[in-house]
């Protein structure tokens, strides 16, 4: 038989040799070997955690109580719909991270030059930045609302926690992923109970979370409010940290050890997607349930939350429990922010910082715009603010997105495990359809409405 007419595997399209991002923690947490899935599963289960936190964080707990306040439950439906597109997105991020053994940044680099990666490296940034500032500003408003630091303080103090990061980087990447994971569960326990305490109609709550109303994008205010949802739910920098941190596993790299990663870190996904989509869900479902049904629709502002929570819920503990939450939402975005920033200045320009300098940057370009705006406008700023920037973060989405697409449909780079027919069309559609809500959105601005 001819070599000729041996049928050819399809392989990865050959590329530069690229050192790995993340190189401290690249291929450094064991695998068992047993034949037992389910004793395998537990060394893939952290990285999907580190990326929910992004999708719990403070700016996710200003669009959920805006919108809840104002709209009651109606919005659901956006934060469930959110939390699929991101399922499926996070899913082909690590894809791609396994398949390729690059992150979404370095395949940008690689495939579209230096001049088109330093532009998306920019969009990259400010979406990081974005999220830092909801990050600065929600744990300044929790050490606010129990210690009662003022915020201007608050906010310098939060930058502190660079040395708690780099003290759990010192002994191996588990225990950052340890912590995150505990401070998650702290979350979940407070948002339970306030769940109990405000006693919401949970009828109305999953009938608006699986039927979608039309005024969604009919309504200028909550489509901005519903944009903002999105922006604070499917991370840009989300995409290009879980396509590093994924690698993260010692699995073994051939076709068969890649086919299992790429399944188990999809379950690993999937399981922290689903608890950050019960946290969302909490948050917007109390706020529908204790100041919407009150009457109180334009609470907006984390502070006024929780000074209204305990008074119109009926136990004394309600707002200290909310603002418990608040903190650790606070921190353990601060974690995924430090190494998204690294993820993206290596791979886009491959610039390589210590991470104490890296984290440094960020928190600057974090604290010195929430600074300005405490000092000018106080508390009422720091809402619009909170809410702007997820917006913002909606709006670099696309950049994200639109590339992770091409190459994980693409045969040339992810050969054999190139996206089915069917999921590509399903991933095209969604990056149509966050592009279309964004330009929607910027035309609804533009016309002053």
């Amino acid at each position: 038989m001819s070599t000729e007419t041996l049928p050819r595997l399809p392989v990865p399209e050959p590329s530069l040799p690229t050192e790995p991002s993340l190189p401290e923690v690249h291929s450094s947490v064991g695998i068992s070997r047993s034949h037992v899935p389910w004793r395998r599963l537990l060394g893939f289960l952290g990285p999907g955690f580190l990326i929910s936190v992004g999708y719990m964080d403070p700016g996710n707990w200003a669009t959920d109580i805006a919108g809840g306040s104002q709209f009651g439950y109606t919005l659901l439906f956006v934060i469930m719909a959110s939390n699929l597109m991101a399922v499926l997105l996070q899913s082909l991020s690590l894809k791609l991270g396994v398949a390729t053994e690059r992150d979404l940044a370095q395949m940008c680099h690689e495939k579209y030059g230096k001049r088109v990666s330093f532009f998306l490296w920019l969009g990259a940034e400010i979406a990081i930045a974005a999220c830092d500032l909801a990050e600065v500003i929600g744990s300044a408003i929790a050490l606010n609302l129990l210690f009662h630091i003022p915020l201007f303080y608050g906010v310098l103090i939060t930058g502190l926690d660079v040395l708690l990061i780099l003290m759990l980087q010192r002994w191996g990447f588990r225990w950052i992923e340890a912590l995150v994971i505990a401070l998650i569960g702290t979350i979940i326990a407070m948002f339970s109970i306030q769940l109990i305490l405000s006693r919401p109609d949970y009828a109305a709550a999953f009938g608006s979370l699986f039927l979608p109303s039309a005024q969604i994008v009919t309504n200028s205010a909550m489509l901005y409010i519903a944009i903002g949802i999105l922006g604070a739910t499917v991370m840009p920098h989300n995409l290009y940290l879980h396509s590093s941190i994924v690698q993260s596993r010692k699995y073994k790299r051939t076709s068969e050890g890649k086919r299992e990663a790429i399944w188990m870190a999809n379950i690993d996904s999937a399981l922290a997607l689903t608890v950050a989509l019960f946290v969302n869900a909490a948050i917007l479902v109390v706020a529908a349930a204790v100041f919407h049904r009150s009457g109180h629709y334009e609470v907006a502002a984390i502070e006024d939350a929780y000074k209204l929570l305990s008074p119109l819920v009926g136990a004394a503990g309600a707002s200290t429990l909310f603002a418990i939450a608040l903190l650790a939402s606070g921190q353990n975005s601060s974690i995924t922010g430090t190494l998204a920033g690294q993820v993206v200045m290596e791979g886009f320009v491959n610039i390589k910082l210590a991470p104490w300098l890296r984290r440094m940057i960020t928190r600057s370009l974090a604290i010195i715009p929430t600074i300005i705006v405490v000092a000018f406008t106080g508390e009422r700023g720091t809402e619009k603010l909170l809410i702007l920037s997820q917006v913002i973060l909606s709006m670099q989405l696309s950049f994200a997105v639109v590339p992770l697409v091409i190459f994980t449909g693409s045969r040339k780079v992810m050969g054999e495990f190139v996206n089915a027919r069917w999921l590509q069309a399903l991933s095209w559609f969604v990056a149509a359809l966050i592009a279309g809500l964004n330009a929607w959105l910027l035309v609804l601005m533009f016309k002053g409405n």
